[in-house]
């Protein structure tokens, strides 16, 4: 099998973020009042952790971040042996925020579906922005990001891989072809 491919490497995930950071300011010009970051289970969450710290630079205010665990709201349950599950952690009220859900890779649109019906048991936010670090395309469902780091036309089969230093790899995205 050949060697997955290098999409983007640490700096061009940082700048990415970074872009991502100052999309959300503009669109949300509230100096980050009543914003929070809930990142899905598990690349997520680190991306949305990462976009909270430059927020508050920008914004000279924390922003809350969360995390959410969708395994249990996935419509592919009874095709799949169950999925590991992660915490779901949630530590502000949802009532009245722009709630911005962030996910490494958009896809099918299924993991946001998910995430969306996890989040109403939370509570109900205002409205529900979604970041997502790479758009892959091949939609199932109708959904669309608000904020996109890269737009990666591929083939169905191929596999985008995002990698972490918060799990002790260097930061980048790779593809790999069948």
């Amino acid at each position: 099998m050949p060697e997955p491919a290098i999409i983007m490497n640490a700096s061009a995930v940082q700048h990415a973020l970074a872009r991502i950071a100052h999309e959300i300011v503009e669109r949300n010009n509230n100096q980050g009042e009543g914003v929070a970051l809930v990142g899905i289970q598990r690349g997520g969450v680190f991306l949305a952790q990462r976009l909270a710290a430059l927020l508050q630079t920008l914004w000279s205010a924390p922003v809350p971040v969360g995390s959410l665990d969708i395994s249990m709201y996935r419509d592919d349950l009874a095709t799949k042996a169950a999925p590991p599950m992660h915490p779901t952690s949630i530590p502000f009220p949802m009532q009245g925020k722009t709630v911005i859900l962030v996910d490494d890779v958009l896809f099918s649109g299924r993991t946001i579906r998910a995430a969306l019906d996890a989040l109403n048991d939370f509570g109900r936010p205002r409205c529900v922005q979604l970041a997502v670090l790479v758009d892959r395309g091949h939609r199932e469902l109708p959904i669309k990001a608000d904020f996109v780091g890269k737009n990666l036309p591929t083939a169905r089969k191929e596999t985008i891989t995002v990698h972490f230093r918060e799990v002790g790899e260097e930061d980048g995205v790779t593809l790999e072809k069948p």
